[in-house]
């Protein structure tokens, strides 16, 4: 039997029997599902949670009755003589928070104190402060002569963009989605980097464990050693397909389970108090329960749309190819470095030069959906150290075939070059104990 089916065999059938392998395969996607129920679970909790009862001292008159009592807050106005006398009949009511807005030297004061008995949520500050925007925009809007009736009638409806992509000649046009394309480039590109840094790192480790407990010299007396690494990367290499795939039926198995009992759960949830209940960060919380309600009716058709428009058999293709060459690439240079450390202390200086450029296109990943055609995201992915990265946060938004092709074909040929480069050290390394290999060594075990 040839020795590399041999040893793949071993190293999968190794892993994927133990315990831990099993138990990670199950509790992944538990965690991610469980994860994801709770966020929803604690949002609606949090949008149906008792009202808070809010102390109003208006010093400076113009927002008096601008506040009203809704889902969430309930306001109670106050006439103290002063901010002491304010707080105190704060402190006997069973108010959360005190809400002070001063008179200023200015006609309209654009300042307000919150005190609580508690820490103040952010939900809680940013609905006070879109109420007080609101109500000041009105007040110079009347105080320029538009009146309230005006005020109502111009106010514009929601803004509806859509984003149109041309070809080259000009002649045809296709819609196009990025919201879904994003969030496509995000999930791809942390994806590759978590499965190649992960399944590298296993086979550094392998390798490393095996020269330490001497049972890599028993190996290498049957079998090349060049033929021990080809064997042990492509082993852990179908031991994360393995574990990859299952994790995706899975998590579609659990999620399509707990879906059913959220929805129940959610049926009984008002949108607008969910919107309500999280900080706006400065997002007026009209428009946001507004959009919000659309996207329960005609938006979900421009949901179905984008997440239909992106051409998923050329993505998963494009990831196959990338996973697969940039997993041989970087399992390489881990398998070298653990041909030559005996311990993990002495990973450190060998590993960081080879993470770097992973971390860069990690980074930067996150910056491609802004500029998926700029010269950073087309120079890092046509270089084969980042391209596995770069190239799939680019692929949601359309990369010309021809960058698609040279993008491989770089990786490809660096992979070539890369394997035989590690086996040459792997080759000489894996039998050395005792010492540290210097730069200098490696050259001469590469010659």
């Amino acid at each position: 039997m040839n020795p590399i089916r041999i040893i793949i065999e071993r190293e999968y059938l190794t892993r994927v029997k133990k315990k831990s392998f099993i138990v990670m395969t199950i509790l992944a996607p538990l965690l991610i599902v469980a994860a994801y129920s709770l966020i929803i679970y604690l949002m609606v909790s949090d949008a149906t949670a008792s009202k808070k009862n809010i102390t109003v001292w208006d010093e400076s008159g113009l927002f008096y009755k601008a506040f009203s009592d809704n889902d969430q807050y309930t306001f109670a106005y106050i006439e103290p003589r002063d901010l002491d006398a304010a707080k105190e009949i704060f402190q006997q009511s069973n108010s959360h928070s005190l809400l002070y807005i001063p008179k200023t030297q200015s006609v309209i004061p654009e300042t307000a104190n919150i005190f609580s008995k508690s820490q103040t949520g952010m939900s809680m500050k940013s609905y006070i402060k879109n109420v007080m925007q609101k109500e000041i925009e009105r007040i110079k809007l009347k105080s320029s002569g538009v009146d309230d009736e005006t005020l109502t009638s111009i106010k514009s409806g929601n803004v509806v963009v859509n984003a149109i992509r041309l070809t080259e000649d000009g002649k045809k046009e296709e819609r196009s989605y990025p919201e879904i394309r994003m969030i496509l480039s995000m999930v791809f590109g942390f994806l590759v980097y978590f499965v190649i840094f992960i399944f590298g790192a296993q086979v550094m480790n392998g390798v490393m464990q095996e020269k330490t407990n001497r049972v890599v010299e028993v190996m290498v007396s049957t079998v090349k050693p060049v033929q021990l690494m080809a064997g042990k990367i492509i082993g852990i290499a179908l031991v994360g397909l393995t574990q990859f795939v299952l994790w995706i039926v899975f998590t579609l198995i659990i999620m399509g389970v707990s879906s059913v009992f959220l929805s129940g759960f959610l049926q009984g949830a008002d949108v607008s108090q969910i919107a309500a209940s999280q900080p706006a960060m400065g997002v007026n919380i009209d428009a946001l329960t507004t959009d919000m309600s659309q996207a329960q009716g005609e938006n979900i058709q421009y949901i179905m749309e984008s997440v239909l428009s992106v051409n998923y058999g050329t993505m998963l293709f494009a990831f196959f190819i990338f996973f697969i060459f940039g997993y041989l690439l970087y399992a390489s240079l881990f398998a070298a470095v653990g041909a030559i450390v005996d311990n993990e202390s002495d990973t450190q200086q060998f590993v960081l030069p080879i993470t770097v450029p992973m971390i860069i296109a990690l980074v930067t990943a996150f910056r491609v959906p802004d500029n998926p055609d700029g010269a950073m995201a087309v120079a890092l992915s046509m270089i084969p150290f980042t391209s596995p990265i770069t190239m799939m946060a680019r692929l949601p938004f359309g990369v010309p075939w021809w960058q698609l092709l040279t993008s491989i074909v770089l990786l490809v040929a660096t992979v070539w070059l890369i394997t035989w480069f590690s086996a040459k050290i792997y080759r000489t390394g894996i039998l050395m104990y005792g010492k540290k290999a210097s730069l200098k060594e490696l050259w001469k075990w590469v010659r």
